[in-house]
Order: C-alpha cells, then sequence, then structure tokens
C-alpha cells in the first residue's frame, strides 16, 4: 500500500485517479509520495519513506529540489496544465490596464443612490475612457506553455507579437502562430512592445529581469504585465518608473507590501491557475505522473532528475536514484536504462538484477523494488 499525504488541498479527480493501492496520511513524516501545490518545504524534514514529490502547478520554487535529489526524493512537476488560466489572466490583465475598467465599476458602486446615475454616467465615463489593444504590439518573454497561448491568443485579438525565448524548442516553435515573430534579442522586445508579459521561471539570470536598465530600453507608456514570479521584476525600479510615465501601468498577480495600493499599479490576489480547470488538470496529471513513477517506475516531467521509461511494467523492476558517477551491478537485468542530469542520475532495469548488490554500491541513494 503507497501512502499518500497531500500538503495542500489536491482536486479529488486528481486523486481519484490514483485507485486501490493508495491511501492518504496526515503528515509527511508516514508517507512514501507528496502532493503540493504553494505549500513551504523548506523547513520540512524528508522522511525516509518518501520517494516522489508531485507539485500540481509549474513553478517549484517552494520546494529544495535541489536538496530533495541528494536524498533521492524525485521531484515532479505539472508544466502546462494550468496554461489555460493563466492566458486567460494575462489577456484580461492587458484590458485592465488600457481601459480603467476597475475605476469605472468603483465609480458606479459609489454613485449607485443616484437616481439618474444613467444619465450622469454619459458625463463621468470620459474619465475611465482608454485605448484598446488591437494594433498594439505585444512582446512575449518566455515562450513555453504559458507564453504559447499568451502569444496565439493575442495574434487572435488583432495585436502584433514579438516572442523572445533563447531556449526555444523545435516543438514549441511549431505551436506558436506563424504571424509571431521571434527575435535572439531582448532589447527587441523593449523597443518595440506596447505591452510586455513576463512567462520565465525564476532563476539567478531571470531575478530582477525587469529593472531600471531594462525600462531605459521600452517605450514611454509601456504597459508591463507579471503573472509569472514576483521577484523578476524590481518593486522600486517599476515604481519609478510608473511615477515618471516611462511605464503607463504593471499588473502584477502577486501582492506584496511594496505595490499593493500604489498609484499606477493593478495588483490581482495570485489568481492565474486558481480556476476549477487549472487546479482539476494539475491534479489529474500530478496524479498520473506518480501512480506511473510509484507503479512501472518511470519519470516524466521531473524537475531534479532524468525523463526516464520502460513503459509498462512487464516483470519486476528495480528503479535506484544514485550519483552520476555511481557504477551499478546490473547483471541479469532484461531491461534497462541510465539517464544522468547534473551530478544524479536514474536507472530503471527489469529482470532478475542482485538488490541487495545495488544498494551497497557507492553512490547509491535510493533504492526501490517494483514487484
Amino acid at each position: 500500500m503507497t501512502k499518500y499525504a497531500c500538503l495542500n488541498p489536491i482536486a479529488a479527480v486528481g486523486l481519484g485517479r490514483l485507485g486501490e493501492g493508495y491511501t492518504k496520511v496526515d503528515d509527511l513524516a508516514s508517507a512514501d509520495v507528496a502532493f503540493v501545490r504553494s505549500a513551504k518545504m523548506d523547513e520540512l524534514a524528508i522522511p525516509e519513506s518518501l520517494v516522489a514529490v508531485a507539485r500540481a502547478g509549474a513553478g517549484v520554487n517552494n520546494i529544495p529540489h535541489a536538496d530533495y535529489a541528494k536524498k533521492g526524493v524525485v521531484v515532479f512537476n505539472t508544466p502546462g496544465a494550468n496554461a489555460n488560466g493563466v492566458k486567460e489572466l494575462v489577456i484580461a490583465a492587458m484590458l485592465l490596464a488600457c481601459r480603467d475598467i476597475v475605476g469605472g465599476i468603483g465609480w458606479v458602486k459609489a454613485n449607485a443612490g443616484d437616481e439618474a446615475i444613467a444619465k450622469t454616467a454619459e458625463k463621468a465615463k470620459k474619465a475611465f475612457a482608454g485605448t484598446e489593444i488591437m494594433g498594439k504590439t505585444l512582446g512575449v518573454i518566455g515562450l513555453g506553455a504559458i507564453g504559447q497561448k499568451v502569444a496565439n491568443a493575442a495574434i487572435a485579438l488583432g495585436m502584433d507579437v514579438i516572442g523572445y525565448d533563447p531556449y526555444l524548442s523545435v516543438n514549441a516553435a511549431l505551436a506558436l502562430d506563424p504571424s509571431v515573430k521571434v527575435t535572439a534579442k531582448l532589447d527587441d522586445i523593449y523597443a518595440a512592445s506596447d505591452f510586455i508579459t513576463i512567462h520565465v521561471p525564476a532563476l539567478d539570470s531571470t531575478k530582477g529581469m525587469v529593472n531600471a536598465d531594462a525600462i531605459a530600453k521600452m517605450k514611454k507608456g509601456v504597459v508591463i504585465v507579471n503573472c509569472a514570479r514576483d521577484v523578476l521584476v524590481k518593486d522600486d525600479d517599476i515604481l519609478a518608473a510608473l511615477a515618471d510615465g516611462k511605464v503607463r501601468k504593471y499588473v502584477t498577480d502577486f501582492p506584496n507590501a511594496n505595490v499593493a495600493g500604489k498609484d499606477g499599479v493593478i495588483v490581482i490576489p495570485h489568481l492565474g491557475a486558481s480556476t476549477e480547470e487549472a487546479e482539476d488538470n494539475c491534479a489529474v496529471m500530478a496524479a498520473d505522473e506518480i501512480k506511473d513513477f510509484v507503479e512501472n517506475g518511470n519519470v516524466r516531467n521531473s524537475v531534479n532528475y532524468p525523463a526516464v521509461s520502460l513503459g509498462a511494467k512487464k516483470g519486476p523492476r528495480v528503479a535506484v536514484c544514485h550519483l552520476a558517477s555511481a557504477t551499478l551491478p546490473l547483471a541479469g537485468a532484461t531491461e534497462c536504462v541510465t539517464k544522468t542530469r547534473g551530478d544524479v542520475a536514474y536507472t530503471l532495469a527489469e529482470g532478475p538484477v542482485d538488490v541487495e548488490a545495488v544498494k551497497a554500491a557507492a553512490g547509491v541513494l535510493k533504492v526501490r523494488v517494483i514487484a
């Protein structure tokens, strides 16, 4: 029986896919696998029983996955499962930024007692007039699952779109609308865009990427949308740019004390993936990944171990998390695959392998027998 813990509420439609052979436990200490959304795992002890963690979402900044790799714990995420929900919020963010919809709704609420509100509104609405997004240029930084959808949706809405992604894969490029212009220079995005939306992970190379230097290269009156990660934008620099008119609006899905309530900033309470559909999709993908890993030993969409698959199990298997430098005694294996990722590696072998000999090998982090 595989024991699983949920550190956050996980949609029942996902957990229901686990089926027989899985039982829920209340604490991580006794779990074999764990499901998580936003809970911080940095301070949690890693139990010896734990073999995998599935993040029901794309970002894994709340999981110390490098440390987990050293303990032989495979960490999964669910790329693309919430992409449509975030895409729709980005489109809404652009509309909120270029038309003062929030201000207009607030005016109606404040004047709800006016018997002649329909007539009064005709005079008041000039204060909330704005611009359209059709015909404007959108710069998309990062053309992964979400960035692709945003770019394609913007094309459908009549925008010109420029995309930037130094790691753009062939499959990702093929998924883009042919009208999307792809550039190899980030400065091209800054110089041409009326709207800029960011869709990159929070890495050392991307944290604070939207700063005073980057903003100086942008068009006057640019709208910046951040539904990716809070730390990608330097708050003080964006507030200064709003104050001097360089940036027209900043829309962020990440509330913090620096930007909340500030002029020119529209702050959304982290609603990007908070749709029923996105939560269901993430839960389903996370459960399927865990189920395939537990029952077959296959690894897909891991952030700290390589992708490995031998398909459906035909006989007993041995799954080994180990250092990339380790040499494993796998005589007797009828099928075997080993792949590395940085300093760690994952081996999946099927057949009559000497498990005790594998456990005793230098550099072995965790061994699991899948009967």
